[in-house]
């Protein structure tokens, strides 16, 4: 490695050197597509934070020739920009040094896929971001949900576009705030067709191409999903951390419990299909015990495992001696509201153990809808 470059950090170095310490708070204004109003409603939001007294500043808005984005950011002072020589022509970064010496309190960073030039600090700019909220900064930056990485292949298949820049899902997943910045397929159109987005000479070919109404409501599909994600996930920080009970819970969330059972597979087939009914999330359990299992078995439960995943299942493998307290720990922990179980048509004291258990998960997971489906024995 070159002793000049400055060490990239991955993302367990960001990660690790985020853990218990202070830093800066982190919002981001997404949306589904250009022109839906992101950086104008940061912009916004920075001016009534600057109106109650807060120190703001711009490290880096981009404002795409638009009039009304342009009288905001004249009203907020910018940090001057780095200029930067490449390849014989000059280009103009975030100075993240100059924001680090003038420490507001909070800085505007607009566009967090954005590449930064060769020479700069870090490759990408929510490197910079990381780096400017360790120094206990709040920052407040815009992003289109096609430029989450996990998102992209379903964006670039959707629209034919090739998404070359993009951000990691753990930095989203960082995010203390996402604010949807939205605006109906149809408004976005006619803001196109006004000029308001693109130049007039471009306007045809985006609503031919990246801005068809199909494109416009599955891309709005897909940002509404992940601002539902951080919310839900807010909650259950917030649940964790105020221990409160299970009943503290808004999205419906559908688990199936398996065992070695090829009827097991019955049992998922259905519990996806509830998922799918109810909107909800989709998790299947299955709790590991410390006896050996059979080769035929084993196959078995992997061939389980296996469909579970094939249908969009989140799948858990649990460890305990007990298997209804090992799962009403994990379902009332992860605030499941729905569980569906198999029962066997089975006699005498198996058929006791079974209500048994049953009664003890019951017992402990309180606030649980189970489901009971009968099956034939393994």
């Amino acid at each position: 490695m070159n002793p000049e470059q400055p060490h990239i950090k991955t993302p367990e170095e960001w990660l690790a050197a985020a853990e218990g310490q202070k830093r800066g708070r982190f919002k981001v204004f997404l949306g589904y597509a250009p022109g839906v109003g992101k950086t104008f409603s940061m912009l916004s939001e920075a001016i009534r934070r600057k109106s109650r007294g807060e120190d703001v500043v711009i490290g880096i808005v981009e404002t795409h020739g638009r009039a009304r984005t342009a009288e905001l950011a004249a009203q907020i002072e910018q940090v001057p920009r780095r200029q930067m020589e490449y390849k014989g022509a000059i280009f103009e970064e975030m100075d993240v040094d100059a924001v680090l010496a003038r420490r507001p309190d909070v800085v505007l960073i607009d566009e967090l896929a954005h590449t930064n030039v060769e020479g700069c600090a870090h490759p990408k700019r929510f490197q910079d971001v990381l780096q400017i909220l360790e120094a206990e900064i709040d920052v407040l930056t815009t992003l289109n949900i096609q430029h989450v990485e996990s998102i992209t292949p379903r964006v670039q298949s959707l629209t034919g576009v090739t998404v070359r820049e993009t951000v990691p899902d753990w930095v989203l997943d960082r995010a203390d705030e996402i604010v949807m910045s939205d605006l109906t397929p149809e408004a976005l159109v006619h803001r196109m067709g006004r000029g308001d987005i693109y130049p007039q000479e471009r306007v045809e070919r985006a609503l031919q191409n990246f801005f068809r109404r199909g494109n416009l409501i599955a891309l709005r599909e897909m940002a509404l999903q992940r601002v539902t994600r951080a919310v839900d996930r807010t909650l259950d920080d917030y649940v964790t951390r105020k221990q409160l009970s299970g009943h503290w819970q808004i999205a419906e969330r559908v688990a199936v419990c398996i065992s070695s059972n090829p009827a097991s597979r019955d049992l998922i087939a259905r519990g996806a299909r509830l998922a799918e009914a109810i909107n909800a999330e989709f998790f299947v359990l299955h709790v590991e015990s410390a006896m050996e299992m059979p080769e035929n078995l084993r196959r078995t439960l992997e061939a389980n495992i296996q469909f579970a995943e094939n249908v969009g299942a989140r799948v858990v493998r649990l460890k305990g001696s007990s298997v209804p307290a090992v799962t009403a720990e994990y379902v009332t922990r992860n605030r499941i509201t729905q569980v569906i179980f198999g029962r066997s048509a089975i006699k005498g004291w198996k058929k006791y153990m079974y209500y048994l258990a049953l009664q003890r998960f019951m017992n402990d997971a309180t606030h649980v809808d189970v489901h009971l489906v009968t099956q034939q024995p393994a």
